[in-house]
């Protein structure tokens, strides 16, 4: 199971024992909301009996309240990430699960051209291959935790209101059962964690039970990720590129995550990928990734890769079902080994990067401590300034840099 990340369309998390609860709203301004949801959820055609069935009793959650309130400061290592996803036991259970559903996910491959070893991928890192629908310790009701969210004040009451009713619309439809519409602190889903809204939209019935089960129907919950992810841009018969084997004197800036370059104009480049298989057609273009900079491995990344992350938006997400998806076909280990020995910067160190990048007048979008394409552009543009390999990897060298030649009278 993976660690799960906030992003796109998909929320999960545990709250771990021990953790200092969130209270919950008081009861009287959790009833007044409740009142206004289930107004809402009238106005929005659902029918007025089962609005009124489903608000009964409705309590607020306060571990979903401490989940949505402290979330983690410090990022884990993109590895961490990886090493979880592709750790032995699960590729070998991913493998039994490809033998085991071997004939639907040909035929979902046939119907939508979504690699089926990507659709496992997600399948393990999202639930663990469905283990932990199951588990009470990981899953909650749905319509309790969107709930207490919609009324917790966390900024974003307009989309849990939606995903609050969506769930009714789903129970109204017979898709599945009130009892068994469990999920994460968030609202996410089934076998492939998908939120309320996107079952509404993308859900399909490909048992032919007349159900769009994700939760207990294998075949309905592939086939509804390749929908969502065909909804996504999904391009059919491409992979998502692979490993990339760079030159000695590279030129990192070239290494932007946005330009695009024909297969040809990279190995022009020198730049060649680690398994030649992964990109048989050497007029397709490719973008440059480096997610740790010179000391880690480069990726070559197809449009594929983009969707993925628009299915969560977290990079260490995307990588990790890339490359469980590679283990599961029986592709071999990254040729270049992560930066293990990197220390891991703290939330406020990244901040304080990007408010001394901003300084010097490059421009790094919101200093909020998210390492995203534009502050790694700034970062790229500093080293090269200052004579550093401009790979725009956020590492404690970097701050200390920063630190010690910073412009008199600002911060670093």
């Amino acid at each position: 199971m993976r660690d799960w990340l906030i992003g796109g369309a998909l929320l999960l998390a545990a709250v771990g024992p021990g953790r200092a609860e969130t209270p919950a709203p008081e009861p009287p301004a959790f009833e007044t909301c409740l009142k206004d949801l289930a107004a809402l959820a009238v106005q929005r055609s659902v029918a007025p009996g089962l609005v009124a069935a489903r608000v009964e009793g409705l309590t607020p959650d306060p571990e979903v309240l401490a989940a949505s309130r402290n979330q983690a400061e410090f990022e884990k290592p993109v590895w961490a990430s990886v090493d979880s996803a592709t750790r032995p036991s699960r590729v070998e259970t991913g493998r039994a699960k490809l033998a085991q559903w071997a004939p639907d996910l040909a035929g979902i491959e046939t119907e939508y051209g979504v690699d089926r070893h990507v659709l496992v991928a997600i399948w393990g890192i999202e639930s663990g291959y469905g283990s932990v629908l199951d588990d009470p310790a990981r899953v909650r009701p749905v319509l309790r935790s969107l709930a207490t969210l919609a009324c917790g004040g966390d900024g974003r009451a307009g989309l849990w209101r939606d995903e609050w009713v969506a769930a009714l619309q789903l129970l109204e439809r017979g898709d599945v059962a009130a009892e068994r519409m469990t999920g994460s602190w968030a609202g996410a889903m089934g076998h492939t964690q998908f939120m309320p809204t996107t079952v509404l939209r993308h859900a399909v019935d490909r048992d032919g039970d007349g159900r769009r089960d994700i939760w207990g129907s294998v075949p309905d919950a592939l086939a509804s990720t390749a929908n969502f992810l065909v909804s996504l841009g999904w391009r059919r018969g491409e992979g998502w590129g692979g490993e990339a084997l760079l030159p000695d004197g590279f030129d990192y800036r070239l290494a932007d995550e946005t330009t695009e370059r024909s297969l040809a104009a990279w190995a022009d480049l020198g730049v060649r990928p680690a398994d030649a298989a992964a990109f048989p057609d050497p007029g397709a273009t490719a973008r440059l990734l480096v997610p740790t900079g010179a000391g880690g491995p480069a990726f070559l990344l197809r449009p594929n890769f983009s969707v993925i992350l628009r299915y969560n938006a977290a990079l260490p997400y995307g990588l990790a079902v890339a490359l469980l998806s590679d283990r599961l076909r029986g592709g071999p280990d990254l040729a270049r080994p992560w930066p293990r020995g990197e220390r891991m910067l703290t939330g406020d160190e990244r901040r304080e990067i990007q408010a001394g990048l901003a300084a010097r007048g490059l421009p790094v979008g919101t200093v909020d401590g998210r390492i995203g394409p534009r502050t790694r552009a700034a970062i790229r543009a500093y080293q090269a300034g200052a004579g550093l390999v401009p790979d725009g990897y956020a590492e404690a060298r970097l701050l200390d840099r920063l630190r010690a030649d910073r412009p008199a009278g600002t911060s670093p």
